[in-house]
């Protein structure tokens, strides 16, 4: 696990809602993409746009993705969201979310994203790449920072 954690408040918004003011459940992945690239940005210092001239990659494309729905967000909430890499391995890695409401754990989730670049042998194919050991480096020294 690594030692940094990427907090972040945010508002809820009407277009975020069902006509009943509550969150719609697909938004809350919605959410916890946001606060991956946001997480990654900051733990790497390194834009999105930026990555794949700075790490030769050309995304995190997700392959899995978990939600279990605890406590309803509705319109105007203010959220924390906090989010987390537990584990880094060759090629991919897992990403623990979790969102509150009120100081109340609102929903826990969790992705698996891969580390990818173009496939030199075909350019519209993606293929998984090893995690260079400064990213998780960089992960565990952001943790740290005060």
């Amino acid at each position: 696990m690594t030692n940094f954690v990427h907090r972040r408040q945010l508002r809820v918004e009407w277009g975020h809602c069902d006509p009943a003011g509550i969150v719609f459940n697909s938004r809350f992945f919605e959410f916890f993409d946001w606060n991956t690239w946001l997480m990654f940005e900051a733990a790497l210092g390194v834009a999105p746009s930026e990555l794949e001239g700075v790490y030769g990659i050309m995304g995190l494309p997700l392959v899995d993705a978990k939600a279990r729905f605890i406590k309803p967000a509705r319109f105007n909430d203010v959220v924390e969201i906090a989010s987390q890499v537990n584990e880094f391995r060759r090629s991919s890695f897992d990403v623990a979310h979790r969102l509150y409401v009120d100081g109340e754990l609102a929903v826990d989730g969790s992705e698996t994203r891969v580390w990818t670049a173009r496939d030199p042998n075909d350019p519209l194919r993606l293929q998984a790449i090893p995690i260079p050991a400064a990213v998780p480096e960089r992960f565990a020294g952001a943790g740290l920072a005060p």
